[in-house]
């Protein structure tokens, strides 16, 4: 399994189904201040309610549930051991232990967890369990940018 998630091809489409640059803000990520998250870790890509989210790249469901901040959320391991996490979910439509393909529906554009009451969208963000130790910085939260990649770098080169 080590080994497979270090070969597994990285390649990269776009989360929510229609969506171009022009979805979201090229400038979101690591934005400071962001409500009770302190510092916005990844990328909120607009659409409508129930639009398609698919999986971004090939990878293990390692959980599919319901938390405070990102309401509906999708867990995916894909390749580098990056974990892409997918939150305000109206409807999940995918299960833990299951493997996705890239463009595969795992559940659709909504507003729960802290997005009530705001614009339908998707939080996107891309973490690694192997810490990126010369990418901290001193901006708020800095030290936790080794954990962090930006989704935006990989998003801005799809068409």
């Amino acid at each position: 399994m080590l080994f497979v998630g270090l070969v597994l091809p990285q390649r990269f489409s776009m989360p929510v189904e229609g969506a171009s640059s022009k979805s979201y803000h090229p400038k979101s990520f690591w934005f400071y201040p962001w409500g009770k998250s302190g510092t916005h870790k990844g990328v909120d890509i607009f659409a409508k309610e129930g639009t398609t989210v698919k999986s971004s790249t090939i990878g293990l469901v390692i959980y599919t549930g319901n938390i405070d901040l990102g309401g509906n959320v999708v867990l995916v391991l894909g390749a580098k051991w990056r974990i892409h996490y997918y939150a305000h979910l109206k409807e999940i439509h995918t299960s833990s232990f299951s493997w996705v393909n890239r463009n595969e529906k795992i559940g659709s554009v909504g507003t729960t967890g802290n997005a009530q009451g705001k614009s339908p969208h998707l939080h996107y963000s891309i973490t690694t369990l192997i810490p990126y130790i010369w990418r901290i910085d001193g901006s708020k939260q800095g030290w936790k940018k080794m954990f962090y990649l930006n989704p935006i770098e990989y998003l801005k080169f799809i068409p």
